[in-house]
C-alpha cells in the first residue's frame, strides 16, 4: 500500500488524504495555513486548480512524500471538466441530403488531422445546419468536447475605433482555451464572418488537442484554414425520370418539409414533375426550399413555380418556419454587395448564359487572361454564387438562377454613368 487510492480528481484524493492522516477539515485548515473554507472548496470541487504553492503546503500538512506526494501534486494540475459544457445544442430535426458532406467533415477532424475548417457559402445554403450534425457526429462516435459559439453575422456591428477589414477580439471566446486544456474538444464558431481574430492563434497554441469547425460566407484568410464551400443540394436533372427525381437531395428535403406540415400528405403523381422544376428553380438552396414548403399549403407546387417565376423574389418566409426569417433576396443582395468590380463583372457575364458553361467556353469569350478567369470563377464558387453541374464530359457550372435574376433586374435599372457591361456571351456558349 503506497497510500494512493484510485481517486478521479483531486477534491477526491485530498479528502482520502486527510481522512488518512485523522485530520479534521480545521486541523487541516490550520497545519497549512489556509481557511477551512479554501480545504471545504477544494475537496467539493470548487476549485478546479489551485495554486501551486496551496498545494505545497497542503501536501507538506498531510505529511505526503515520494510518489504520493508526486501524485498528489501531478492530481491537482490535471483540468477537471465540467460535463454540462460538452454537447453541442440539440438539433431540430434530422438533417437531409447533407449525409456525405457531414461524414467527411467528421473523418476530416477526427481521422484525418485537421485542425481548422472553414464551412463557406451563401447565407441560407445550410452551412449552420451541417456543422451541427458534424458537432453531434464528432460528440457521439468519439467523445470529444463540443463548444459551440454563435458568432452571428456583424453586419454593422464594428468597432468604430477598430480601422476597416481588421477583426477584433471576440470577447465570447475568452476562457475556451481554459475549457480546452488538453482534453479533445472541437469548437464551432458558427456565423464567424469578420469576427474572429489573433485570440484563434492563442487557442491553438493552448489547446494542444484542439479543433476548430467556422461557418462564415467567405473565407477567413486564417493560418492554416482549409476551406470547404457547401454548394446548393443535388437538384434533378432537366428530363430526368421522375422516380430517380424524386431521389435527389433537394426534392427529398422539400418533401420532408411539406410532411411537416401535412403529415398525411400523398403526393399527387402528376405534382411530381413540378416540384422537381421547383426544386431546379429554387438551385436547392434549403432555405428556399423550406419557404417553398411552407407555402405549398396555400397553393399547388406548379402554381408556386409560375408564381416565383415571374417574380423571383416574392417567396418570403411563412408565417410558420423553424430557419431564419427573411426573403430570398436578402441573402443574395449581401452576396452580390461584397464583390468586387472584376467579380461584379464575370459574374453579370456568366448569367447571361443560357445553360451551364465550362471554364474554356468563359475563357474564349470572357476577355481576360487564363490565370485571373479562373482566379475569378474560384472566388464566385466559394461564395455560393456559382454552383458545379454534373456532366460527363468535364467539369461544368452555372450561375445560381436566382443571381441570374438578380443580375438581370439589375441590367434593366436606370445607367448611373458606369463603364459599358461585357456583351453576353450566349451564343458562344455549346447549346
Amino acid at each position: 500500500m503506497d497510500g494512493i487510492p484510485p481517486a478521479s480528481s483531486f477534491g477526491e484524493l485530498l479528502r482520502f488524504q486527510r481522512e488518512r492522516a485523522g485530520l479534521t477539515q480545521q486541523c487541516l485548515a490550520d497545519h497549512a495555513s489556509l481557511s477551512v473554507r479554501a480545504v471545504r472548496d477544494m475537496e467539493a470541487g470548487r476549485v478546479q486548480r489551485p495554486r501551486q504553492e496551496t498545494v505545497r503546503l497542503v501536501a507538506d500538512a498531510l505529511g505526503l512524500r515520494g510518489r504520493p506526494r508526486s501524485v498528489f501534486e501531478d492530481t491537482a494540475r490535471r483540468r477537471v471538466f465540467v460535463e454540462e459544457t460538452v454537447a453541442p445544442p440539440a438539433p431540430r430535426g434530422a438533417i437531409i441530403g447533407r449525409e456525405r458532406e457531414a461524414e467527411s467533415l467528421t473523418q476530416s477532424l477526427t481521422a484525418h488531422g485537421d485542425r481548422l475548417l472553414s464551412l463557406v457559402g451563401l447565407g441560407g445554403v445550410g452551412k449552420s445546419r451541417l456543422a451541427l450534425d458534424v458537432a453531434w457526429r464528432v460528440h457521439q462516435r468519439v467523445g470529444w468536447a463540443v463548444q459551440w459559439v454563435g458568432l452571428g453575422h456583424r453586419t454593422g456591428a464594428a468597432d468604430p475605433a477598430r480601422p476597416a477589414g481588421v477583426p477584433g477580439r471576440d470577447t465570447r471566446l475568452e476562457g475556451i482555451a481554459a475549457l480546452t486544456g488538453d482534453r479533445p474538444t472541437l469548437l464551432v464558431l458558427d456565423g464567424a464572418d469578420g469576427a474572429v481574430g489573433p485570440e484563434l492563434d492563442e487557442l491553438f497554441a493552448r489547446g494542444t488537442e484542439l479543433r476548430v469547425l467556422i461557418t462564415a460566407r467567405t473565407p477567413l484568410g486564417l493560418d492554416g484554414e482549409r476551406v470547404v464551400p457547401l454548394a446548393p443540394l443535388a437538384v434533378p436533372a432537366p428530363g430526368a425520370e421522375p422516380g430517380a427525381a424524386m431521389e435527389s437531395a433537394a426534392v427529398r428535403l422539400l418533401l420532408a418539409h411539406m410532411r411537416r406540415l401535412r403529415p398525411d400528405l400523398e403526393l399527387d403523381p402528376a405534382d411530381r414533375p413540378e416540384i422537381a422544376s421547383l426544386c431546379r428553380y429554387l438551385d436547392g438552396l434549403p432555405r428556399a426550399l423550406e419557404y417553398a414548403a411552407g407555402w405549398t399549403l396555400l397553393e399547388s407546387p406548379a402554381s408556386l413555380l409560375t408564381r416565383i417565376a415571374a417574380t423571383p423574389f416574392s417567396l418570403p418566409a411563412p408565417p410558420v418556419t423553424l430557419c431564419e426569417r427573411g426573403d430570398l433576396r436578402h441573402a443574395l443582395d449581401e452576396a452580390h454587395g461584397s464583390l468586387t468590380e472584376r467579380q461584379m463583372q464575370l459574374l453579370t457575364l456568366l448569367a447571361a448564359a443560357p445553360r451551364d458553361w465550362s471554364v474554356d467556353e468563359a475563357m474564349a469569350v470572357g476577355g481576360r487572361s487564363a490565370p485571373e478567369l479562373l482566379a475569378t470563377v474560384h472566388e464566385l464558387l466559394l461564395r455560393g454564387l456559382v454552383r458545379p453541374v454534373p456532366a460527363g464530359d468535364g467539369e461544368r457550372f452555372a450561375v445560381l438562377n436566382l443571381s441570374r435574376a438578380l443580375c438581370r433586374e439589375r441590367a434593366a435599372a436606370p445607367a448611373v454613368a458606369e463603364p459599358a457591361a461585357p456583351a453576353p456571351f450566349a451564343p458562344a456558349l455549346a447549346s
